[in-house]
């Protein structure tokens, strides 16, 4: 262990670059874990609404999530930031949240098969499944985030984050989709009473076999640095020494100035996000197919969620176009005002949902959010990482992380109660607010955060002439 050759005389390395065919080994894992999201978001409204779930209480349900980010995902990242294993300094997280993550994925759905045995309540098992899913799917995220900083250098950041955005994109749509995948196949898409329609069960033990598998493949295709390759790459000898627990605490006292105002606009952001993952199944039934926001059983309730998760895939494939695009727009206009522009087509497309009368066109509205899922996955956290401390990568990136749930825990008390009492049940309406919030993100990157000093035309340049196989 380094930190016990105190003496050891060695030469600053600098940190080579890695190959695009590295970078999507490294990232890989992230398919199935973006999979198993998007089979969470795509389905986990319906879910809860087919097992008795009102539609003012959606969002408390999906409070689950953000909770278990705020918590997990700092402790992780200090975890792995002092770990160093014979498998890896963050993949052993990778396997231990694919495990438990696979498991969610098979029980959620199956919830009220669940309840028949043991007796317990439905609604109250699937919270629990959902918890799961949640839980292991931050022990998994934060590591994959805290990777790229790990291995690449600092002007490859844009591409790793790129490449990382692609391939939640293809994980996305795979999930999304697979629900009405099946159902063309000739699986039921019909929910009996009390109980989930076969497409989605089935969709979700896809979900588990594929994210084992792309966990698995990260694992046994990439080699972590060593924690004497760390410090050469630092200049720094202490860099591999362990810190305590407690230091945690006080890395929340010194977050970048920079972190700060990015957290801002991530908060209006993922507020948009929140809003649009809980309330689009029951925007859609009532407001483009004209149902009662009480009548979650029909089959039209449930051809609501099919077109959901259709749109949801929808927006993620074209994340991927977009993802390619991010470095060369970059290039040409600056980081805070790609981002700014991502997101301000991005709310534009969510105000568009409530214009547009025939479900057939709302892919127009999925151009827009497209372009900015793909620039919030990856442009704050290229924006970032100069300025976080090599050492610090996984703590920061968990601490970072509290301006993505924090939006949703207060969306998820509040969002509700206000499309309940101000609404009256109508959803569209509050997903055009969630519009509004992206537009104030969109506002708030353009006159609150400075261009990077550091970013320079030549490392721009190289980052361009990274995208090869």
């Amino acid at each position: 262990m380094i930190s016990n050759q105190k003496n050891t005389v060695f030469t600053k390395r600098i940190k080579p670059n890695l190959s695009i065919p590295q970078i999507i080994n490294m990232s890989m894992g992230f398919l199935g874990i973006q999979m198993a999201f998007g089979l969470q978001n795509g389905n986990a409204s319906r879910i809860l609404a087919n097992l008795g779930a009102n539609v003012d209480q959606l969002s408390w349900f999906w409070l689950v999530a953000p909770v278990t980010g705020l918590i997990v995902q700092p402790i992780i990242g200090h975890m792995g930031d002092n770990t160093w294993s014979p498998l890896g300094r963050r993949k052993p997280y990778f396997l231990i949240g694919a495990i438990l993550c696979a498991v969610g994925l098979v029980f959620l759905p199956n919830a009220a098969s669940v309840n028949a045995m043991i007796g317990a309540s439905v609604l109250l098992l699937a919270v629990i499944f959902l918890a799961m899913m949640d839980l292991s799917v931050n022990i998994a995220m934060e590591p994959f985030r805290a990777l790229v900083g790990d291995m690449l250098p600092k002007h490859q950041g844009t591409i790793g984050f790129s490449v990382q955005t692609i391939l939640i994109g293809i994980g996305a749509v795979i999930g999304s989709e697979m629900p009405n995948w099946l159902t063309k196949l000739g699986v039921s898409n019909v929910a009996p009473e009390g109980f989930v329609a076969d497409n989605v069960i089935y969709a979700f033990y896809v979900g588990a076999g594929v994210l084992m598998i792309s966990i698995l493949y990260t694992i046994f295709t990439t080699k972590e640095y060593s924690p004497r390759e760390f410090a050469e790459f630092a200049g720094d000898e202490s860099i591999a020494e362990p810190s305590k627990f407690s230091e945690m605490f006080k890395d929340f006292a010194k977050i970048p100035p920079l972190m700060k105002k990015l957290g801002i606009v991530q908060f209006f952001s993922w507020f948009a996000l929140f809003t649009m993952w809980v309330f689009t199944t029951t925007a859609l039934a009532t407001h483009t197919f004209g149902l009662s926001p009480e009548d979650t059983k029909s089959l039209e309730f449930n051809k609501a969620g099919d077109l959901t998760g259709h749109l949801f895939g929808l927006y993620n494939l074209f994340a991927i176009p977009f993802a390619f695009l991010l470095t060369p727009i970059a290039k040409l206009i600056g980081k805070k005002q790609t981002h700014a522009l991502a997101l301000f087509c991005g709310g534009l497309g969510l105000i568009s949902m409530f214009f547009i009368k025939d479900s057939g066109m709302l892919w127009i509205s999925m151009v827009g959010l497209g372009f900015a899922w793909a620039s919030i996955l990856a442009m704050p956290y290229a924006m970032l990482i100069d300025a976080i401390p090599t050492r610090k990568m996984g703590v920061y990136m968990g601490i970072f992380n509290f301006f993505i749930v924090i939006p949703q825990i207060i969306n998820g008390i509040f969002g509700g109660p206000i499309v309940k009492n101000l609404f009256g049940n109508m959803a569209m309406d509050y997903v055009v607010v969630g519009g509004v919030c992206m537009l104030i993100a969109s506002a708030i990157t353009m006159f609150l955060i400075q261009n990077d000093e550091n970013e320079s035309t030549k490392e721009l340049q190289e980052e361009i002439q990274q995208i090869h196989f």
